[in-house]
C-alpha cells in the first residue's frame, strides 16, 4: 500500500477523534476559515485546534484556545513547501514566509559541509530548512589540487557567508574536468557520508558541469537507486534531448528523479517535456518536475550556462541579460567585462504562454528557485507562490485554487516523504499533521516584487504558523521567534 494512502487513512481516523482535551481548549484556534486539504479533498469552512505544534482538531463545532484567529473570508492552507531555494539564511526566509512558505529546501544544488550547515541553523530559522547532498562538491573533493578552494568553501560555510554564486565560483575549476573510475568511487563514498549528515537525496545540477561524462552521471543515478534516495537535477543544456537523457537514466537505473525548473530547461518545448514526465508517471516511474511562474531565469554569469553558443541555445542576446547588482541590461561591449567580474544575472528568455502551460499542467509542482538576497534579485525569490494564486488562479483562471494548493503542498510533500520522514506530516491540514499553516486572502493575494523595483513582501498573506507558532500575524513578522526545524534525510546519524 502506498505510504500516502496509509497516511490518509491514519489522518482520516484521527480526525474523527475530535481532540484530546476535555475542556476543548487549545494553544491556538483558527475559526471560520475555508480549509483546503488536497489529500482528503476537504474544502469547507472549519475550525482548527492546534496543540503542541500539531493539528489536534478540525471541526464545525465551536472550540476555544489561548489565542484565537478569526479566518472568516480567508483560506486556511497547509504551509507552502518550496523544493528549490538558494537562500541559506533568515534574510531570504523572511521573504519566503511572507509568500506563505513554511518549508524551504535547497535540493537542486545541495549544500557543502552539510553537517556544519545544519548545525549553524539550529534554533535560528524562521521556517523549516534542509538540503540535498551537493554532488558537484562531493566530486570536487576528489581533486586534491584544489585544497585552497576547499578551505575557502569551509570558511564561507561555517561563517554563513557562502551563497550559491560564490560556491559555484570556488567549485568551477573542477566543472570542466572529467573524472576517472577511482574518483567516481571516491565521490560515492563522499555522498554516502553526506547522506549520513542529513542530506535529502542527491543534487545533480549536471547543466553546470560540462566535464562530467554520461557514464559518471549514470553511476550517480545508480547509487541513488541502490540507496533509495531521489535525484534532483538541473539537466544538461540541450532542451528536450537533455530531458530525455535524465528520464532515461532514471528509468534504467530505477532512481527517483525530480527535474527542476522545467520552464527554463525546456523553453519552447515545455509541452512535450511535461508530457514525457506525465507519461513516465503513468508507467509507474517516480519522475516529477516543477516550474516557477516568471518569464526570466537567473544564475551566475561566470557559469557554463554562458559558454559556447549560449545565444542560440537560450534564444537571447546580451540585451536580455540583467545585472542584479544594478538592474542594468548588458550589451555586447560590456558582457565580457561583467563575466570576468562574476555575479548574478537575470535572463529574460521565456514567453508567457510557456509559463501558463507549465503552471496549469497536470502534476507540475510549484517551486521558486529563489536566489540569495539582493535588493534587485529575481522576484521569484519573494513572490512565487502569491503570483500563482493571484495571477494564475484569480486573474487568469488557468487552474483552480484547490489545484494550485495541491501543487504547493501535497505534491512536494509526496516527493520527499519516503526520503525525509518529517515530510509525512507536512503539506496537509489533517489531525496529527504538523501545524505548518498559511492563511491568506484569496481576493488580495498578489506578488509585489518586480524585475524593475526589486524585492518586496507579497500581499494577502495574513498569518503563517510554523509548528504551531505564529511567525506572521496580521501580515507582520512576529519578533524573536525561530520555530523552523531541520528536515533531514532518512540516513541521518
Amino acid at each position: 500500500m502506498k505510504l500516502h494512502l496509509i497516511l490518509t487513512i491514519f489522518f482520516s481516523i484521527a480526525v474523527s477523534v475530535l481532540c484530546a482535551q476535555d475542556d476543548n481548549s487549545f494553544d491556538i484556534v483558527i475559526n471560520n476559515g475555508r480549509v483546503i486539504d488536497a489529500e482528503t479533498g476537504l474544502d469547507d469552512v472549519r475550525n482548527i485546534g492546534i496543540s503542541k505544534g500539531s493539528i489536534s482538531a478540525i471541526t464545525s463545532a465551536k472550540i476555544s484556545g489561548t489565542e484565537e484567529i478569526d479566518a472568516q473570508g480567508l483560506v486556511v492552507s497547509p504551509g507552502f513547501i518550496d523544493l528549490h531555494v538558494h537562500g541559506r539564511d533568515n534574510t531570504e526566509q523572511e521573504y519566503q514566509v511572507h509568500d506563505g512558505v513554511t518549508t524551504a529546501l535547497e535540493l537542486e544544488w545541495g549544500i557543502e559541509f552539510l553537517e556544519k550547515w545544519y548545525a549553524s541553523r539550529k534554533n535560528k530559522a524562521l521556517i523549516n530548512y534542509g538540503a540535498s547532498v551537493n554532488w558537484p562538491f562531493e566530486r570536487f573533493l576528489t581533486f586534491g589540487s584544489l585544497s585552497e578552494n576547499k578551505e575557502q568553501l569551509q570558511q564561507g560555510s561555517v561563517g554563513g557567508k557562502l551563497n550559491i554564486s560564490n560556491a559555484i565560483r570556488l567549485l568551477s575549476p573542477s566543472f570542466a574536468v572529467p573524472v576517472n573510475n577511482q574518483q567516481i568511487s571516491a565521490t560515492k563514498v563522499n555522498i554516502r557520508k553526506a547522506l549520513n549528515a542529513g542530506g535529502i537525496g542527491i543534487g545533480i545540477p549536471i547543466g553546470y558541469l560540462p566535464g562530467a561524462q554520461a557514464e559518471e552521471v549514470y553511476r550517480m543515478y545508480q547509487l541513488a537507486a541502490v540507496l533509495d534516495v531521489p535525484v534532483f537535477s538541473h539537466v544538461r543544456a540541450g532542451g528536450l534531448i537533455a530531458i530525455q537523457q535524465a528520464i532515461s537514466d532514471a528509468m534504467l537505473s530505477g532512481a527517483s528523479l525530480h527535474i527542476v525548473h522545467m520552464n527554463s530547461m525546456a523553453l519552447s518545448e515545455i509541452e512535450a517535456a511535461i508530457e514525457m514526465v506525465n507519461r513516465a508517471q503513468d508507467l509507474g516511474y517516480e519522475i516529477t518536475t516543477e516550474v516557477y511562474p516568471y518569464t526570466a531565469a537567473s544564475t551566475s554569469i561566470e557559469s557554463s550556462i554562458f559558454d559556447g553558443d549560449w545565444k542560440d541555445r537560450l534564444g537571447i542576446d546580451e540585451s536580455a541579460v540583467q545585472w542584479v547588482e544594478t538592474g542594468e541590461r548588458l550589451n555586447s561591449e560590456n558582457f565580457a567585462e561583467y563575466r570576468d567580474k562574476g555575479g548574478t544575472v537575470i535572463m529574460h528568455m521565456m514567453r508567457p504562454e510557456w509559463i501558463r502551460h507549465g503552471v496549469a499542467s497536470k502534476n507540475t509542482i510549484i517551486a521558486s528557485d529563489g536566489m540569495p538576497y539582493a535588493p534587485l534579485a529575481h522576484p521569484r525569490t519573494a513572490g512565487t507562490f502569491s503570483r500563482v494564486l493571484g495571477k494564475y488562479v484569480r486573474e487568469e483562471q488557468v487552474l483552480s485554487l484547490s489545484e494550485a494548493i495541491r501543487k504547493m503542498t501535497l505534491l512536494p510533500a509526496r516527493v520527499l516523504e519516503d526520503v525525509a520522514p518529517a515530510m509525512r506530516f507536512k503539506g496537509r491540514i489533517q489531525v496529527g499533521a504538523d501545524a505548518d499553516i498559511t492563511i491568506f486572502d484569496p481576493e488580495l493575494i498578489k506578488d509585489m516584487a518586480t524585475f524593475e523595483g526589486g524585492l518586496r513582501f507579497s500581499d494577502g498573506i495574513q498569518y503563517v504558523l510554523v509548528h504551531g507558532q505564529l511567525v506572521v500575524r496580521d501580515k507582520g513578522m512576529v519578533d524573536g521567534v525561530f520555530p523552523g526545524r531541520p528536515v533531514f534525510g532518512k540516513y541521518k546519524r
